[in-house]
């Protein structure tokens, strides 16, 4: 079923993929957990890749214990999307270093009580948010000095659109990013094949986030993720619930359409070295694949 399926992949993965190309990064970075105790963004042989932001005192990072979920990393990072699918794992490993987490949500309070359990007491802290306020989103980025924003819809609704939550919220996040002064480093998640002439209006959505992402916030990582499975995954999980309860799985088109699924884990690896790197992913678009490929129709016989 879709779990064995899950559990092959992330054992395919481990020697490819997203977690190989965030081994490769961090061969180039002095750990943010290293002797420098801040983002300098210092890359070997001179090169320095500095943000242009004035950093204030207060956001500056200051470490503290020998690394690992009781210590203090320096990084204060608020994680748009922090409930969803990916945004989850991201929270975790930031936790998991001794980082400062801030979960903005807009629904009610059990979206985000599985995620303190995430962090040390007092490192995940939830906060009330309205995505369209700039005042409030002003206000779960005041203290942080990283911005890692997991916001996106695969489907419209009737109070957002793609445009509003992929481009929109997108620009709006980024736009007060660079006002604040003391982002130090800023992870946008977006699609593979995001493009502006595409024939999707999802991929046209991403893209045009892209864009606007790099030219409020220049110094930003963009991270392009083929479609991403899991435990909670609602690509393969839905087939196998669709086998379960139908006599066929409806499949659209011909099923020959190409897709190379990649663990959300190694997508969150991918994140977190991103923020830890000294400066090799500013301002850089990276492109997150698993390491097979399968057409629609092998993907839903391996489901089922």
């Amino acid at each position: 079923m879709a779990g064995a399926l899950v559990r092959k992949a992330g054992s395919q993965s481990a020697s490819g993929g997203a977690r190989a190309w965030a081994a490769a990064f961090q061969q180039q970075e002095s750990l943010l957990l290293g002797d420098h105790g801040d983002l300098g963004f210092e890359k070997s042989g001179g090169v320095r890749y500095s943000s242009s932001l004035a950093v204030s005192g207060s956001h500056r990072p200051v470490k503290r214990g020998t690394g690992g979920r009781s210590s203090v990393s320096g990084v204060v990072a608020t994680v748009f999307g922090a409930t969803g699918f990916l945004g989850r794992y991201v929270v975790q490993q930031l936790a998991r270093m001794g980082s400062q987490v801030m979960v903005p949500y807009r629904g009610v309070d059990e979206e985000w009580r599985h995620l303190k359990l995430m962090g040390d007491l007092g490192q995940i802290v939830p906060m009330k948010y309205d995505a369209k306020d700039e005042d409030s989103i002003k206000a779960v980025i005041a203290n942080s000095n990283v911005i890692v924003n997991c916001i996106g819809r695969e489907y419209e609704t009737r109070n957002f659109s793609f445009e509003d939550v992929n481009y929109g919220i997108s620009n709006r996040i980024s736009k007060l990013a660079k006002e604040h002064g003391g982002i130090l480093k800023y992870v946008q998640m977006s699609c593979l094949a995001a493009a502006p002439h595409s024939s999707s209006r999802l991929l046209r959505s991403k893209h045009a986030a892209e864009e606007a992402v790099l030219q409020n916030f220049p110094e930003a990582t963009i991270l392009r993720t083929a479609p991403m499975v899991g435990v909670e995954d609602r690509l393969l999980n839905r087939w196998a619930i669709q086998a379960k309860k139908l006599p066929v799985v409806p499949i659209p088109g011909d099923g020959l359409s190409k897709l190379q699924p990649v663990l959300v884990i190694d997508v969150a690896a991918a994140v977190i070295a991103a923020i830890r790197d000294e400066g090799f992913s500013m301002g850089k678009t990276f492109e997150l694949g698993g390491p097979d490929v399968f057409t629609v129709n092998e993907l839903v016989r391996k489901s089922i």
